[in-house]
């Protein structure tokens, strides 16, 4: 049963950043699709990031591009998520999810097809 554990969550002010990881276990494929997504509260989840770790692609949602950076450690099985220049509008729990395959940057970022899912960790932005 594949396992997501992530953590790096935190509290950071505006223009500030973070690394959330994504440590996956219980399963033994080499390569699969990670997915970063996360929930604001009173707004529904939303794709942030997702690579696939056979070949590196990655995809990100537009209110991130040049400011988040997905990557991945394969011998690990860890996946990253750095955020920089962090807005308020960031803030919300980061979740990540995992599906045994990379279809596309559109099927990944919307959730719909990831098998597995952490339990979160939340990241606040504020002065």
């Amino acid at each position: 049963q594949v396992q997501l554990v992530e953590s790096g969550g935190g509290l950071v002010q505006p223009g500030g950043s973070l690394r959330l990881s994504c440590a996956a276990s219980g399963f033994t494929l080499d390569y699969y699709a990670i997915g970063w997504f996360r929930q604001a509260p009173g707004k529904e989840r939303e794709g942030v990031s997702c690579i696939s770790t056979s070949d590196g692609t990655t995809v990100y949602t537009d209110s991130v591009k040049g400011r988040f950076t997905i990557s991945r450690d394969n011998a690990k099985k860890t996946v990253y998520l750095q955020m920089n220049s962090l807005k308020p509008e960031d803030t919300g729990v980061y979740y990540c999810a995992f599906e045994s395959r990379y279809y596309s940057g559109r099927h990944c970022l919307s959730g719909y097809g990831m098998d597995s899912w952490g339990k979160g960790t939340l990241v606040t932005v504020s002065s």
